[in-house]
């Protein structure tokens, strides 16, 4: 799921619940990806059981390799298990899309240093612990 902010509350299940976050989600959708909301892209996934598409707005982080992701809830969240499931995913980043694939998910430290000093800071102090790596295919 995205970063969605305080008002949000996450599940067990790593999902964002209420009428906020699904409002954020929807709006951010549609900048996410785009020039426009460049902090934003989406992640296009299959259902592992449901085989459906889904396009979910996440904070990405471009690098030489690919894009890191930071995974506020954890390994837990639908979109992450789908695209572990399926060994990779697309991302669309500034009006592009990059198929991308090898989630390697990054903890503590290791996940915060891919951010930067300020950003990785800020990760902290929302308590974001988790992020993924996922490699350009190709």
């Amino acid at each position: 799921m995205s970063i969605v902010g305080p008002t949000s509350t996450p599940r067990a299940d790593g999902a964002s619940r209420g009428a906020v976050g699904r409002l954020f989600n929807r709006l951010v959708l549609r900048l996410a990806g785009t020039r426009v909301l460049p902090l934003y892209g989406v992640i296009e996934h299959r259902g592992r059981r449901s085989g459906r598409i889904f396009r979910t707005p996440v904070v990405a982080r471009p690098t030489a390799e690919g894009f890191v992701v930071p995974m506020p809830w954890g390994e837990g969240t639908d979109w992450y298990r789908n695209v572990r499931a399926a060994g990779g995913c697309t991302i669309r980043w500034k009006g592009r899309d990059y198929p991308v694939a090898e989630p390697e998910p990054l903890a503590g430290d290791a996940a915060r240093a891919e951010f930067g000093r300020f950003q990785g800071a800020l990760m902290a102090r929302l308590g974001i612990g988790h992020a993924v790596r996922l490699r350009h295919v190709g």
